[in-house]
């Protein structure tokens, strides 16, 4: 995808079962980054397509999809490789480890970093507001979020209302597939949600072309993402916890999600 306005170009690829991989390419520079490294052979068969070279690794967290080809990739390639400074002693091959705050470089284009706690303790997003994109891992999903691996309910809730308050045309680059599961359980606790219900449609429609659902928007999560409709009436009611706060409703709607 290219859009001539922004410095950056992204390019994505499904690999592994469900997974997304991500380089993104600053153009002034050529510095290329790798966001998280599920399948390092799928990386280098994009690398090779689009001509780019990778220097860079972003990792968002530790788990085995996320950093499994960071060695491979590092030894091939000598990039530097970042991550959360909160796992920096999972995250193989780390560099230079980051946190809430800190702001990377690659080549001309900066993205923040903003520590997102609940899937894992030290999961962490890139936020390249030039580019209104962001780079979430496995915090937010299109209709969903991560389950709560190592973080409590209250970690997870203000890690996707610091997402939620992102500009709403921003996009939120996730790392798998999962949209149809999780529009099928956003319909069982928000029922009476009409732009869900065409949302869930249109996904039907992707998939059965084999399209991807991915990025979604801050826009589109707010109005159809169940775990972030935590504080609405409609999905409080839904769940049996009407006037309930946010956070209580938003860990039940995660219970519910687990046992779906």
């Amino acid at each position: 995808m290219k859009d001539t306005l922004m410095p950056m170009d992204i390019r994505q690829f499904a690999c592994l079962s469900d997974n997304y991989g991500y380089l993104v390419h600053d153009r002034e520079t050529g510095a290329t980054a790798a966001i998280d490294t599920p399948d390092a052979e799928a990386i280098n068969c994009e690398l090779d397509a689009a001509g780019w070279k990778l220097t860079h690794i972003l990792n968002t967290h530790h788990h085995w999809d996320h950093v499994g080809g960071n060695l491979a990739l590092k030894e091939k390639w000598g990039c530097t490789i970042i991550g959360p400074k909160g796992e920096a002693d999972k995250i193989p091959g780390i560099d230079q480890p980051v946190g809430e705050g800190d702001d990377i470089m690659l080549g001309a284009s900066k993205a923040s970093v903003h520590t997102t706690p609940g899937h894992t303790l030290g999961h962490i997003v890139y936020y390249f507001a030039d580019d209104r994109a962001a780079f979430v891992g496995d915090t937010i999903f299109t209709m969903g979020c991560g389950r709560l691996f190592e973080g409590t309910a209250e970690q997870m809730w203000s890690s996707l209302s610091m997402i939620a308050a992102l500009p709403p045309e921003t996009k939120l680059y996730c790392a798998h597939e999962y949209t149809q599961a999780n529009a099928a359980f956003a319909l069982s606790v928000d029922p009476e949600n009409d732009e869900l219900k065409k949302r869930s449609a249109d996904v039907d429609a992707l998939r059965a072309n084999n399209t991807p659902t991915v990025p979604t928007t801050v826009a589109l999560e707010r109005a159809t993402n169940p775990f972030l409709r935590a504080g609405e009436p409609a999905l409080q009611a839904a769940i049996k916890m009407a006037g309930a706060k946010p956070v209580d409703a938003f860990a039940e709607t995660r219970r519910l999600k687990d046992n779906f």
